[in-house]
């Protein structure tokens, strides 16, 4: 199974993100969407776990939760913003959500694609909407097969 993974939108749906998820099966969104029209914009691309964050406004917090967690292909996923957090870490995340064997996170704009306690892999695919804090934007892919670690990538935008 191939995952996009995207934050922090803010509104913004760079058309290079078209091109990137063309081939992934399900797209996980770690919240400041933005505006509902981009969750719709995404799922005409695969299927979108999406969570609010902390910029969103009342109608996508009323549809999305602070929280999902699924599973997908065998693997424990849990998706959040990070910002209930303060500063999200991945060390902090995993306290949180100690089933989980991939966390996804958005909030700090920051790319982070990192294992904790050798099994767990917290990714954080930067901000794919305006550029903000001198980040280049981006999202992330991650590959999943039953019985092996997950395999993830970076891909800068723009």
């Amino acid at each position: 199974m191939r995952l996009g993974v995207i934050s922090d939108t803010h509104g913004l749906l760079r058309p290079e993100v078209f091109e990137v998820f063309k081939q992934v099966d399900h797209i996980l969104h770690a919240g400041d969407v933005g505006e509902p029209q981009i969750l719709i914009e995404l799922e005409a691309i695969a299927p979108v776990t999406a969570v609010y964050g902390n910029a969103d406004g009342s109608e996508l917090r009323a549809r999305l939760p602070q929280v999902a967690e699924l599973e997908l292909d065998g693997f424990a996923v849990v998706v959040t913003h990070g910002d209930q957090f303060g500063h999200p870490t991945p060390e902090n995340l995993h306290a949180a959500f100690p089933r989980a064997e991939i966390i996804v996170y958005g909030h700090t704009h920051r790319p982070l694609l990192e294992l904790v306690d050798r099994t767990v892999t917290v990714m954080n695919p930067g901000g794919a909407g305006h550029p903000r804090f001198r980040l280049k934007p981006g999202v992330g892919i991650m590959e999943l097969e039953a019985g092996i670690p997950p395999r993830a990538r970076l891909v800068p935008l723009g």
